[in-house]
This record gives structure tokens, C-alpha cells and sequence, in this order.
């Protein structure tokens, strides 16, 4: 069962985004839930998120308080993996104004797209 939205982290994303978070969070709450969809759904944001148009400052603090501040998200389900992938998104919202604490906690946009792509589903 899908869980409220955080619609404020939501409405700061751009149009584009908002979509691409929205799409992660059904695939984490849908029953039952299939690791390969969301692997598909986070690369898909984070592709955006590396992209000229998405990598802004609004965008990844967007991303970050929706998902990584978000205290109802079912990550026990997932594999260690993927759960990793969301575990790392802790200083996403430092992309852009402080890149080397982002890089540091492997958490900048190029960092997570990685990680998901390599998450062993």
C-alpha cells in the first residue's frame, strides 16, 4: 500500500523529476515488490539527476528529503544492494553547494547512478 507522498520535498523537483520520484516510491511500496523495477526507477532518476537539465541544487535537496528523510520507506525488503543505494543518498543534498562532502559520503548523483547500476539484482 503506497504511503502518504511528501509533497513538499516533491513540489521543489522540477516537472521533469517529479515524475521519476514518484515512480521509485510506487515501485517501493508495491505488493508484491520487484527489486528489478526499482533498480530501473532509481537509475532513471539518477540519470536525470546527472543530466544538465536536472542537476541542480533544488532537484538533489528535492530527492534527498524525499526519499532519504523519509522515515516510512520499506527498505528492509529490498536487498542489501539497494538498500545501499538509499543508505548513500545521506548527502545528496550537498551536490551542489558543497561537492566534496557530496563525493566524500558517495552521495553525488553520478555516485548513486553508479551504485545502483552495479546493485546485484
Amino acid at each position: 500500500m503506497l504511503k502518504r507522498i511528501p509533497q513538499a520535498a516533491l513540489q521543489q523537483a522540477d516537472a521533469a523529476l517529479q515524475p521519476l520520484m514518484r515512480s521509485v516510491r510506487v515501485a517501493l511500496f508495491a505488493s508484491p515488490i520487484d527489486p528489478a523495477t526499482i533498480k530501473a526507477s532509481l537509475i532513471a532518476l539518477f540519470e536525470y539527476l546527472c543530466s544538465p537539465a536536472g542537476r541542480t541544487d533544488t532537484n538533489c535537496r528535492a530527492v534527498d528529503s524525499f526519499f532519504y528523510l523519509d522515515d516510512d520507506l520499506p527498505l528492509e525488503h529490498l536487498p542489501d544492494s539497494l538498500q545501499d543505494v538509499f543508505a548513500h543518498m545521506d548527502a545528496l543534498h550537498d551536490t551542489i553547494t558543497t561537492p566534496d562532502i557530496a563525493q566524500n559520503f558517495s552521495s553525488t548523483p553520478e555516485q548513486l547512478l553508479e551504485r545502483a547500476r552495479d546493485s546485484s539484482i
